[in-house]
């Protein structure tokens, strides 16, 4: 097992990968911006060190800056938690070529994943069922383009093939669009993600957001860890998750499973990670996969039992994974809102002193937050500030819950958007598992 891991990154997430480091008994390295010197994990780690000023380019995104952090702390591995550099396959290159362990998957894992187009070729081989499109590039040939838009059959989608975060990709109704929404995807793309290939799919008007969690190691073995649904987001934002899917039956959740446990084992996949489908009518589509662990991870945790992140050091360190498929039982459902300083309702980061900080309790919750009583929220980050979880023995067991922990919560001083969260768990088409990706838009515009 690893001696010594620099975290590289910051947070609640931060802060969940220290405390599986010190139950394994594995010293921390806590790297840090100047702007989060007081971050609770900086101070319980072993070690800290600066690497730069607030700006994520010059610190959370610093390549250089990290590898000397782990280099002059005698370092053996790098955790990259998620966002920021987690899915950076030039940054997993850099970490083993330097002679460090990254604690994830390998790079040519990610990039592949990373690819859009590549990975739907991958999923395809694999029999994971893929939304109906393309497997290869557009060309500039336009007229080419509206002929394989025909032949899928409007409404479409048309997607950057390196995108991700909800960015390059526009949604087109009718012929007469497709070119003018090419053109500007495909600048898009260009400027975000220096890729400007597009490719072009079915786009499916009211589905559901349902993922599955995966664990693999190096030496051929997968599970699935069920699934997930994440269908309450606001512009391809995740508000609300929970596990298991309603709805789904088992029989699906084996058929799925299977497929992609497979899909891991024919792409020589090592780590935490996570197949998002679209789900509607019945069926199952494969968008894309997260190589790295979830925001949303909590929830599987909490019905199967197993420490995800204590997973992916075990397997990023060669050991073999010890449980089987049979092994994975669902005990309980459990439900994680998203903690975010915000407007509720505007959605406005509100970054700020927190003057007042209470934490609920009670059976079935869990916190994950860095929050304490006077740490200040800087305006340099994410919104996100914490996760609030709840596991019943149902469904309705775990909303009745997660509403008493929603009005026992305190956070003063700063505004969150723990108001829209109460009302989403009193609102009568999300009790009655009537929602889909759109709902909350929609509800907010109306």
């Amino acid at each position: 097992m690893f001696e010594k891991v620099v975290i590289a990154n910051r947070g609640e997430i931060a802060l969940r990968i220290l405390r599986a480091c010190r139950d394994m008994e594995i010293k921390t390295v806590a790297v840090h911006s100047e702007a989060d010197r007081d971050l609770m994990h900086v101070g319980m780690a072993d070690e800290s060190v600066c690497i730069g000023p607030a700006s994520s380019l010059e610190s959370y995104l610093n390549i250089p800056a990290i590898i000397s952090a782990a280099e002059v702390t005698d370092a053996t591995a790098i955790h990259p938690g998620y966002g920021f550099l987690s899915e950076n396959a030039e940054f997993a290159e850099v970490v083993e070529s330097s002679g460090f362990v990254f604690i994830g998957p390998k790079s040519e894992t990610i990039r592949m994943m990373g690819d859009k187009i590549a990975a739907k070729k991958a999923m395809e081989k694999a029999g994971v069922p893929c939304v109906p499109g393309t497997n290869e590039s557009i060309s500039e040939d336009m007229d080419r383009a509206k002929d394989i838009a025909s032949d899928i059959g409007y409404p479409v989608m048309v997607k950057a093939a390196g995108g991700g975060g909800g960015r390059g990709m526009r949604v087109v109704e009718a012929e007469e669009d497709l070119v003018e929404a090419i053109s500007v995807t495909r600048n898009e793309a260009g400027a975000a993600f220096n890729d400007d290939r597009l490719f072009i799919e079915k786009f499916l008007q009211n589905p559901r957001h349902v993922e599955f969690q995966v664990l693999a190691d190096q030496h051929g073995n997968a599970i699935h860890l069920c699934e997930r649904d994440c269908s309450m987001q606001r512009r391809n934002q995740k508000v609300i998750e929970e596990a298991p899917a309603f709805g789904i039956t088992a029989e699906q959740r084996e058929r799925i499973g299977a497929s992609i446990t497979e899909a891991c084992r024919q792409i020589g996949y090592r780590g935490a990670g996570t197949f998002e489908f679209l789900y509607a009518n019945g069926e199952f589509y494969f968008i894309e996969m997260n190589t790295r662990v979830q925001v949303e991870h909590p929830v599987t945790e909490m019905i199967t039992g197993i420490d995800i992140v204590k997973q992916q050091l075990l397997i990023a360190a060669g050991e073999k994974l010890t449980f089987k498929q049979d092994d994975i039982k669902i005990r309980g459902h459990a439900i994680e809102c998203r903690i975010n300083a915000e407007d509720p309702y505007k959605f406005l980061p509100c970054p700020g002193k927190v003057t007042h900080f209470h934490c609920p309790g009670g059976p079935g919750i869990r916190v994950d937050t860095h929050l304490y009583n006077g740490y200040t929220v800087p305006p340099y980050y994410d919104s996100m500030i914490g996760k609030l979880l709840a596991i019943g023995h149902s469904r309705e067991g775990a909303m009745t819950r997660m509403r008493g922990a929603l009005h026992e919560i305190v956070i003063d001083g700063i505004t969150t958007n723990i108001p829209l969260l109460q009302d989403l768990m009193m609102d009568d088409v999300y009790v009655n598992e009537q929602h889909n990706i759109h709902y909350l838009e929609s509800k907010l515009s109306s």
